[in-house]
């Protein structure tokens, strides 16, 4: 043994003794540990998703991860440490239908946690061509109240841009509003909404909010 190699070996020994000793011992409470296994229900995550491309799936699709280890190591881990990953970077725009694998090697863990199984482990998903539009806002504006009526109503600006699977964006009509209490409103009010429409898939791009103009006047007896 070199004269070197034996003095890093004696430097400090009694801590690097210690230390192993504290090493052994920790790995002794895990290995006599019981092992559980604990289920999380998570979302699949999707990477690399094609410019183009959107999701024609209602519901985001989830997945059940089995995880196996000692107990205290699996209890540890939250459904936020997991995460199941499709790359979608092979998709093309034009694609409808797809099914997918979704193996052990896919799902991103902490390290030293067990994946045991993953349900399901095959799933179908839609795909259309993302499409954008602009669409009529139409309020929702309740009664004046007696005595008075709405004779006007403006929307400023008077459309919205809204996107989302061609096939769900060319089937919108309009976009609406939370329903506007007109009750009170004597002449002109405006009111700051937010426009939305009835479709989980396709989103108001721009503006995010509109500006409602109500106009009351007395009803002439």
């Amino acid at each position: 043994m070199s004269g070197w190699l034996r003095r890093w070996l004696v430097h400090n020994l009694w801590l690097k003794l210690l230390a192993l000793g504290i090493a052994v011992l920790l790995w002794s409470a895990v290995a006599r540990e019981p092992r559980v296994e604990v289920a999380h229900t998570v979302p699949v995550e999707f990477a690399n998703v094609p410019q183009g491309l959107a999701i024609n799936t209602d519901k985001v699709p989830e997945v059940q991860i089995w995880l196996s280890g000692p107990e205290r190591v699996v209890r540890g881990v939250s459904p936020q440490d997991l995460h199941p990953v499709i790359d979608l970077n092979s998709i093309s725009p034009a694609s409808s239908d797809r099914t997918f694998s979704l193996g052990k090697k896919q799902i991103k863990a902490p390290e030293g946690i067990e994946i045991a199984e993953v349900v399901p482990s095959e799933f179908h998903l839609s795909f259309d061509v993302l499409a954008t539009r602009r669409v009529p806002v139409k309020p929702r504006v309740t009664s004046a109240g007696e005595g008075f009526q709405v004779v006007n109503i403006a929307t400023e600006p008077p459309e919205v841009t809204i996107q989302g699977p061609r096939s769900r964006v060319n089937a919108v009509d309009l976009a609406t509003t939370d329903a506007i209490d007109a009750l009170g409103v004597r002449g002109s009010q405006a009111v700051t909404v937010t426009p939305y429409v009835n479709d989980p898939l396709v989103r108001v791009l721009q503006p995010s909010a509109v500006r409602v103009i109500i106009l009351t006047e007395k009803i002439a007896r």
